[in-house]
């Protein structure tokens, strides 16, 4: 969609868990985790129009079979208009590249990205220090994308220590089943009481691996396929609690020189592509030369 007619185009980049452990579960059954969050260079589009009208539009879908009023985009619209006492309302249109239920953090980076482009096109000024528990609010992803660092992550994935890890590249392959996150987290076979890791476990290249893979590798042949096509170039891996897999590489030319291979061993139809990680969110960039007069 063009840059016309008083809209503009947001990044909402895609994220990676390079592991994730449960290491126990608060009062209110909410499961206590640790991840290290890492950001690509690759994801959706938002494009957003101010209304004077204070109604919040979604045109198009974002993800098929969502319905408008259960829509994240909408929501974090809507969120920060109540927050921020604004009258001014906006159209929202996605433009979807991160597959649903891949544990790409499709649903929790348009959010964000809405609440801190339109923070920025409706002038309340609240800030991401502000916006990081509205972002709460809509899920526990949200606010790494809002703060737009890679993080080491603990409780609900919201406690967050900035991390800076080395330059990489990743191939990244979508099965195509929508892993169900509620019904995964209610599986007996899931580890539930990990022994904490650190940082200094992470980077020291620990072993610590993804609470979610033994599972969803048993229960869906798509998954066990691809660990099986992937690990012929590499150590593949699970990412958040979705089905997506990946395997990290020192470049994106050896990314996608293993991606020709790896499709040859996949049912076609499966999505296989590459994408670098990011030292920061691509939407901070962005916000950086709006605020600048620069878009």
């Amino acid at each position: 969609m063009p840059e016309a007619d008083g809209w503009s185009a947001w990044p909402a980049p895609a994220k990676l868990n390079l592991f994730l452990h449960i290491t126990g579960r608060r009062a209110d059954g909410y499961h206590l985790l640790q991840t290290v969050f890492r950001l690509l260079d690759w994801g959706d589009t938002i494009y957003l129009r101010p209304r004077a009208d204070g109604r919040i539009v979604r045109h198009g879908d974002s993800v098929p079979g969502v319905p408008e009023a259960d829509d994240l985009t909408v929501r974090a619209a809507k969120l920060l208009q109540k927050s921020a006492k604004c009258k001014q309302g906006a159209d929202i249109r996605i433009e979807k590249r991160i597959p649903a239920g891949g544990g790409f953090g499709g649903g929790s980076t348009d959010a964000a990205t809405v609440l801190m482009a339109l923070d920025a096109l409706w002038g309340t000024g609240l800030g991401g220090d502000m916006l990081e528990p509205l972002g709460l609010q809509l899920g526990a992803d949200v606010p790494v994308f809002v703060r737009g660092r890679n993080a080491w992550a603990e409780g609900v994935g919201e406690q967050l220590t900035p991390l800076d890890l080395p330059a990489a590249a990743y191939l990244l392959v979508a099965p195509g089943v929508h892993a169900p996150t509620a019904e995964l987290y209610r599986s007996p076979e899931l580890t539930r009481d990990a022994a904490p890791a650190t940082i200094s476990d992470f980077v020291s290249g620990a072993p610590l691996g993804n609470v979610f893979e033994p599972v969803l590798r048993a229960r869906e042949a798509a998954v066990e396929a691809v660990f099986g096509a992937l690990s012929q170039v590499g150590p593949p891996h699970l990412t958040g609690s979705g089905s997506g897999c990946f395997v990290e590489f020192d470049s994106l030319g050896s990314a996608e020189a293993a991606a020709g291979r790896v499709r040859s061993l996949l049912p076609a139809g499966m999505q296989v592509w590459t994408a670098a990680g990011a030292a920061r969110s691509p939407l901070l960039g962005a916000l950086e030369r709006w605020e600048s007069g620069e878009e």
